[in-house]
């Protein structure tokens, strides 16, 4: 089997490494003789039940796992010693296991994915997931137009140009990029793989609630990201409208402080319900939801390039989702295939619009089905494995100049 290198600065031991790392290297490992490199925190690896899991797990993939410490602090320098440590270990194991491909995630393991490449012609994949610099900016964490913000732009500039192919989690990362590289994307591979869910977990066996509407949301909302004084203003006008509805919120936040975000007045009592689930109590957790509401802060560049794993769990469970503009792909494949409703604005006129939309869309034959099918069409683990599989075909056949 051919030898490729897959570098990552996420833990394997965190959900995220879980369900976007290992998910796809599982099936990968069919083909390829895979060594992965991630950064695990303290915390998980002090969990030692855990790390057994995980490596009986590679183990039973053939997959080799090298796992690092993952440092923080200080702030700034700390990622540029991650890059030194992680450069020297990459060039290692390029040399040493003569790696023929290696798969970056992220910009740091991309930057050094560039300079072990131009030091030994090894071809590299920018999976680039989110556009990480207006993330940056977006959080308050980077000053556009500072000198490390000059030099962030600086190495995506050059893994766009340099890679053997760039992935984006969204057609409107990938449609922004072009306008601003035009030149370093003219003739470059771009493939865009939404994040995928496991919809062998999330499907239409389950449960059903049959007592009214249940007006659900998943994940957390206290992050910065999520807009709750939307989720606020829909539950609001929803209670108004609908006397039977109830809202659950499913999410690991501080239960208090989210009731305090959403239902600051106390008006919705126990109508709503703030709970924790563990991973795998999720699946029946959706099913039992009528709709699913995911307010994202939408519009700032840094959300061209978000793809919310949420919707993929939501759809493949039969549920339409309420969503807003200026996230991702999300309010096109919305749009497109009839499987939620856009909510414009949080002012009652646009509520209540949405409101309306989706009473009638709920009353249509065939939605659990359609959402099921957008599901599988798009954000289904076994598309986005056979999508880099494809990837990786096409660089190793073509060769590398």
């Amino acid at each position: 089997m051919i030898p490729t290198l897959y570098i990552t600065r996420n833990g394997l031991l965190e959900p995220l490494g879980q369900s976007q790392v290992f998910a796809y290297l599982r099936g990968l490992s069919r083909e390829y003789s895979i060594t992965l490199i991630t950064y695990e925190k303290a915390d998980d690896w002090a969990d030692e039940g855990r790390v057994a899991q995980a490596k009986a797990a590679c183990a039973a993939h053939g997959i080799r796992w090298l796992p690092q410490k993952f440092r923080s602090w200080p702030k700034i320098i700390a990622p540029a010693l991650s890059m030194l440590r992680m450069s020297w270990l990459v060039l290692r194991e390029v040399r040493s296991r003569r790696v023929e491909l290696i798969h970056a995630r992220s910009y740091i393991p991309a930057a050094v994915a560039l300079l072990v490449s131009r030091l030994t012609g090894t071809p590299f994949i920018f999976d680039m997931r989110a556009l990480w610099p207006e993330e940056l900016i977006t959080a308050g964490r980077l000053k556009r137009g500072s000198l490390l913000h000059q030099a962030i732009v600086a190495i995506e500039r050059n893994c766009l140009r340099r890679s053997a192919a760039v992935v984006s989690l969204t057609h409107a990362a990938v449609k922004y990029l072009k306008s601003e590289y035009p030149s370093e994307l003219e003739n470059q591979r771009v493939e865009v793989i939404p994040t995928c869910a496991d919809l062998e977990r999330f499907d239409l066996t389950r449960e059903k609630n049959v007592c009214g509407y249940v007006h659900g949301c998943i994940g957390t909302v206290l992050s910065g990201w999520f807009r709750t004084s939307w989720l606020a203003a829909w539950c609001g006008a929803v209670s108004q409208s609908d006397h039977q509805a109830t809202f659950d919120i499913v999410t690991r936040d501080d239960a208090d402080l989210v009731r305090r975000s959403v239902d600051p007045s106390r008006l919705l009592g126990q109508r709503l319900r703030i709970t924790p689930r563990r991973p795998d109590e999720m699946p029946d957790a959706v099913s039992r939801h009528t709709v699913s509401v995911m307010f994202y802060a939408g519009g700032e560049v840094s959300e061209l390039g978000r793809s919310p794993t949420r919707m993929a769990e939501v759809l493949g469970s039969g549920i339409p989702v309420v969503a807003n503009e200026g996230v991702g792909d999300v309010a096109s494949i919305v749009r497109e295939n009839r499987v939620g409703v856009i909510l414009e604005g949080p002012e009652p006129l646009h509520i209540e619009k949405a409101i309306q939309e989706l009473k009638e869309l709920l009353i249509e034959d065939g939605l659990p089905e359609r959402c099921r099918e957008t599901a599988e069409k798009l954000f289904s683990l076994e598309a986005g494995t056979d999508a880099y599989r494809r990837i990786y075909e096409s660089i190793l056949k073509k060769g590398y100049s």
